[in-house]
C-alpha cells in the first residue's frame, strides 16, 4: 500500500501548527548570548541566541523593538521572551521575541551606560565646553513641572536669596514619553528669546523610570547646544542622569540648584559691610599717615624758609661763575703766549726777512718761482722781487754754476 505524499508547504504548516499548539513554546524565556545581530530599515531586528552547545534563530518585529530601552549588541547576554514558531518559507523554526532584557543587569541601567558612553565619545561631556554660571543673574529661566513640589521649593529659595532676579517659568512634563521633547523644546525656546542669564532644568526625586526623561539623547543635545549656561537639578543626591553630565553645572537637588544659581543677598550685604568697614579703616589709617608725613615735612627748613634754598643755589652759581671766569682768563693767557711763539717762528721763516738781507725772488711770466737757470728761457720776461718792490727784466744770458759740494746744483 503506497503511503500518502505531502507538499513541502503542507509539511511546514503541520510543523508550525504543532509548534503553535504547544503551550510551553507559546510563551517562554530563553537566556543566551546575542550573535549575528542585524537591524533592518523596516525596524525589524534579526539575531541569534547561542550558548556553549547550540544556536537559536530569533526575530523581533518593529512593534516590539520600539519598546527597547537599550541597543542590543553582539556578545551581550540577554533574556528573550516570546514564542517558538516556524517560518513557512524557510521551514525553519525561530523565536519570535516580544521583549529583550539584559541578563544580570536592568534594561535601563544598560541603556544608561550605552548612551553615556556614546555621548562621551561625541564630546558632550568635555569640560572645555562648560560655560560659567553668572555671579549675579538678573533673569532665570526655570524649566520644570508647574505642578510638582520642586518648583515651589526653587521659587521660594530664589526669592529668599536673590529677590532682584526675574524668574521665567517654562512648565513642561518631566515624566513620560512626551517629556524629553518638551524639555528639549523649552531649552531651545529659552535660548531663542533669551529668557534668562542662566537656565535651571530638572525635577524632584523618583525612581529611575520616573527620571528617565533626563536620560534622553534629544535633551542631552539640547543642553549641549544651549548658548545660555544650564544647571541640571534632577532628583536627589544619589540620582545621576545624562543631563547632569552634559550640563554646565550639576546640582544635587532642585533646591540646591536655586542656591547655586544666585547669591544670598544677606551674605552679600554682610560682605559689603565688612568691606566698607575695612575700606574706612584703611582710609583712616592712610589719612593719619599722610598727616604725620605732612607734619614732618612742615618742620623742614625748605618749608620754613623757602628762599633759603634759592639763596644757596645763587651763592653756588656765583662761585661757579667766578671759577669759570678765572679758568677762562688763565687759558686765554696760555693761548696768547703760544700765539706769540708761533708768530715769532713764522716771522723768522718769512721770505721778506730773506729779501731784507739783499736777496731777490725770481718768478716767470706765469708766476712760478724760478729755482734753476734751466727753468729760464732766453728772451723771457722775469720778475725780480726785492725788499721794497719788484723789477721786470728780460733774460739775455744764462750761466750755470758748478756746486762745490759733490757736484750738486746750488740752490738759493
Amino acid at each position: 500500500m503506497e503511503r500518502e505524499l505531502f507538499t513541502v508547504t503542507q509539511v511546514n504548516q503541520y510543523i508550525k501548527a504543532k509548534l503553535d499548539g504547544d503551550r510551553l513554546l507559546s510563551s517562554l524565556g530563553v537566556r543566551g548570548e546575542i550573535s549575528n545581530y542585524k537591524r533592518y530599515p523596516s525596524g525589524h531586528h534579526y539575531f541569534s541566541l547561542k550558548d556553549a552547545e547550540g544556536t537559536l534563530k530569533c526575530v523581533m518585529f518593529r512593534s516590539a523593538a520600539t519598546r527597547l530601552r537599550f541597543q542590543p549588541e553582539n556578545g551581550m547576554k540577554v533574556v528573550a521572551r516570546g514564542r517558538i514558531s516556524a517560518y513557512l518559507r524557510d521551514g525553519a523554526y525561530q523565536l519570535y521575541a516580544e521583549s529583550l532584557t539584559p541578563d544580570g543587569a536592568g534594561e535601563l541601567a544598560v541603556a544608561f551606560e550605552q548612551l553615556k558612553n556614546k555621548l562621551y565619545e561625541q564630546g558632550l561631556f568635555d569640560q572645555s565646553h562648560k560655560k560659567p554660571i553668572p555671579a549675579y543673574p538678573e533673569r532665570i529661566a526655570l524649566i520644570t513641572s508647574a505642578a510638582g513640589a520642586a518648583v515651589h521649593d526653587v521659587l521660594r529659595i530664589l526669592n529668599a536669596r536673590w529677590p532682584l532676579a526675574e524668574v521665567n517659568l517654562l512648565p513642561v512634563r518631566v515624566q513620560g514619553t512626551q517629556a524629553p521633547a518638551e524639555l528639549a523644546g523649552a531649552l531651545r525656546y529659552a535660548n531663542q528669546y533669551a529668557l534668562g542669564d542662566v537656565i535651571i532644568v530638572g525635577r524632584g526625586g523618583g525612581s529611575m523610570e520616573d527620571l528617565w526623561a533626563f536620560n534622553d539623547e534629544r535633551l542631552a543635545h539640547a543642553i549641549y547646544d544651549s548658548g545660555l549656561p544650564v544647571i541640571s537639578a534632577v532628583g536627589h543626591e544619589p540620582d545621576v542622569t545624562i543631563s547632569d553630565f552634559v550640563a554646565d553645572l550639576r546640582a544635587a537637588t532642585p533646591s540646591n540648584a536655586a542656591e547655586l544659581a544666585v547669591p544670598d543677598w544677606r551674605e552679600l550685604s554682610q560682605r559689603l559691610d565688612h568691606s566698607a568697614a575695612r575700606l574706612e579703616a584703611a582710609i583712616t589709617a592712610r589719612l593719619a599717615g599722610e598727616q604725620s608725613r605732612l607734619n614732618r615735612l612742615a618742620q623742614r627748613g625748605v618749608l620754613q624758609r623757602p628762599d633759603a634754598a634759592i639763596d644757596r643755589k645763587r651763592q653756588m652759581l656765583d662761585w661757579q661763575r667766578q671759577r669759570l671766569l678765572s679758568e677762562m682768563g688763565r687759558q686765554l693767557e696760555q693761548y696768547r703766549g703760544r700765539l706769540g711763539v708761533l708768530a715769532g717762528g713764522l716771522d723768522a721763516m718769512s721770505p721778506l726777512k730773506v729779501l731784507a738781507r739783499g736777496y731777490a725772488l725770481a718768478s716767470g711770466e706765469d708766476g712760478r718761482v724760478l729755482r734753476s737757470v734751466e727753468q729760464v728761457v732766453l728772451g723771457e720776461q722775469v720778475r725780480l722781487r726785492l725788499k721794497d718792490g719788484s723789477v721786470d727784466c728780460v733774460a739775455m744770458k744764462t750761466e750755470k754754476d758748478v756746486d762745490i759740494y759733490a757736484g750738486e746744483k746750488a740752490e738759493f
